[in-house]
């Protein structure tokens, strides 16, 4: 066979490419969870039959950077025993999940009887068992405490679907008809992705889709390389840190150092802060992610996300750090905290390297969950905040996005319909508006997070959670840059003091009527402030993003 020419290789990129964004809108449309089909807690991609990542679609970036691990994981628990029809499922951190709310169903893609492809869908389900609803354990000191735990299992055999399997999930889950229905959906996703990809087979022959998919694997390595190659060589450090671990230890450190090597990269996180017994560790593969999103937001944006992209980087790390802990200890808040640190600290390190391309922190994330009972249903409800969206850092391009979210989504997680959420659950939101002087000042400032009063409408007493970071460490300024505001959240229960809630915490007692005022930190600035042109000063005034004509934000100082 001759080698694919460059307009067929394109036409089969642009093809998978179209596939996995199929994939993720027939997630959406059929999924039953708001974290799901409002937020959109989802990734969907095509691994090839090595567990190489080929396409993703653009959902979350930090569970497509731990896809490989994951189809990796499924291969070598299962070798040659897969079939069509098969439908695999995983979640365990220690077996190439991320955390255990992250469910990843996967289904092999055979092309002329040999397994070419695998079809993955990773979506966060609102509940995965374990000691506290939602899955976010504060008080989790191992992982058995966080949820059931799944390796790779084989969950259709063959086409046909395990009942058994399916009643021992929804046994060990608090809500077993949204856990079905979200696991239905995206099961549906990767059968689709599988009928899709059998009719590219139609089109162009098995040899073909597989040397044009090589191809586009080694063109984007060589992207990447030439991208790396033009920045300044040398060994660079950059640090960040988390407020806390919900165990008395403050200012947890990440440290990276990177180095620039001609057109290769490594990146050492050997000198990171011990373990600990909380869940703010990260597991392998939510490490590697991490770091794979810190690159890609340094290359150029044209350059295609597969695993082209990473065959230049190198990951280094010591087991019983924070970043790579020994297995069995709680993880869950992992895909957030330590993940933006980890991205923060890999930027910081290479804004000596490729200044241009480095950005001001974005926002970290605080999510409040609660639970509690619908007075107009008298059903049970889990409630995931995912509206008060951080801002996001600022550029060598211009000013953060206004409640944008955190790095490790970048945008992909959606707070969704104000009016929908009061529809589907016992909420009132008085406000929801930018949080001005909240994005970090400089050249370009970071963009606002977000002032949230937000009223439960039970008849009973709820109970709330919160899991996150970014009380007191704001998202980091760059070259200059001041950082963003950190988060400031407190509660009113009615003819009661008010409280001020920490980060991490459980089994907080919610009164009918109460009120959370959520204040969600900025993105960090970039640029020294007084280089900031005073026409855009006098606009942040007008727009109502300062409190003070020609003012500067005032959030966190330069570090």
């Amino acid at each position: 066979m001759t080698a694919p020419d460059p307009i067929t290789i394109s036409v089969i990129h642009h093809r998978l490419t179209g596939i996995v964004e199929e994939m993720g809108e027939a997630m959406l449309r059929t999924s039953f969870s708001q974290i799901l089909n409002s937020s959109r807690d989802f990734s969907t991609a095509i691994c090839g039959a090595d567990s190489q990542l080929v396409a993703q679609a653009e959902h979350i970036p930090v569970h497509v950077g731990a896809l490989q691990p994951a189809a990796k994981a499924v291969i070598e628990s299962f070798g040659d025993d897969v079939h069509p029809g098969d439908v695999f499922l995983l979640n365990d951190p220690y077996a190439g999940g991320s955390h255990l709310p992250d469910v990843t169903a996967f289904v092999p893609i055979f092309l002329d009887g040999e397994l070419t492809f695998w079809a993955i869908n990773r979506a966060h389900h609102s509940d995965i068992g374990g000691a506290t609803y939602g899955a976010y354990n504060a008080s989790a000191r191992e992982i058995w405490q966080e949820g059931i735990r799944l390796p790779p299992i084989r969950f259709y055999d063959k086409g046909v679907m395990r009942p058994d399997m399916l009643r021992m999930l929804k046994a060990n889950v608090r809500h077993a008809r949204d856990f079905e229905g979200d696991l239905s959906a995206q099961i549906g996703s990767v059968l689709l992705a599988d009928r899709r990809v059998k009719a590219l087979a139609q089109e162009f022959d098995r040899a073909t889709i597989v040397a044009a998919v090589n191809r586009m694997l080694e063109a984007t390595e060589a992207q990447t390389r030439e991208s790396i190659a033009q920045w300044k060589d040398g060994t660079y450090i950059g640090e960040a840190w988390l407020d806390d671990d919900g165990r008395g230890n403050d200012d947890i450190l990440i440290r990276a150092k990177v180095t620039v090597d001609g057109s290769s990269l490594t990146v050492d996180l050997r000198e990171c802060a011990p373990q600990v017994t909380s869940f703010v560790n990260s597991s392998p593969a939510n490490t590697r992610s991490a770091v794979i999103v810190a690159l890609s937001v340094l290359l150029d944006k044209e350059i295609a996300k597969n695993e082209g992209m990473v065959r230049p980087l190198t990951i280094l790390t010591t087991r019983g750090t924070i970043v790579d802990p020994d297995p069995g200890l709680p993880v869950t808040m992992c895909t957030s905290h330590c993940s933006n640190e980890i991205i923060e600290a890999v930027v910081t390190a290479l804004s000596g390297a490729c200044p241009e391309q480095a950005m001001g922190g974005w926002g970290r994330r605080l999510r409040i969950a609660i639970k509690g009972v619908d007075p107009r249903t008298d059903r049970p409800f889990i409630w995931h905040m995912f509206h008060a969206r951080p801002g996001g850092g600022a550029s060598s391009g211009g000013d953060g996005w206004h409640n944008a979210g955190e790095w490790h989504s970048a945008g992909g997680l959606k707070f969704g319909s104000v009016e929908v959420a009061e529809a589907r659950f016992p909420l009132f939101f008085g406000r929801h508006e930018f949080r001005p002087d909240s994005g970090g000042d400089g050249r370009y400032v970071g963009g606002t997070g977000v002032d949230l009063d937000l009223t439960v409408e039970t008849e009973q007493p709820a109970v709330a959670n919160t899991a996150g970071d970014g009380l007191r460490h704001g998202a980091r300024g760059m070259l200059g840059g001041h950082d963003g505001a950190p988060h400031h959240y407190l509660m009113h229960p009615p003819g009661a003091d008010t409280v001020v809630l920490a980060s991490k915490a459980e089994g907080i007692r919610v009164p009918p009527g109460t009120t959370f005022e959520i204040h969600s930190g900025g993105g960090g600035g970039w640029g020294p402030p007084e280089q900031r042109d005073p026409a855009a000063r006098k606009r942040d005034a007008r727009d109502g993003l300062v409190t003070a004509p020609n003012a500067a934000p005032q959030a966190g100082g330069d570090r």
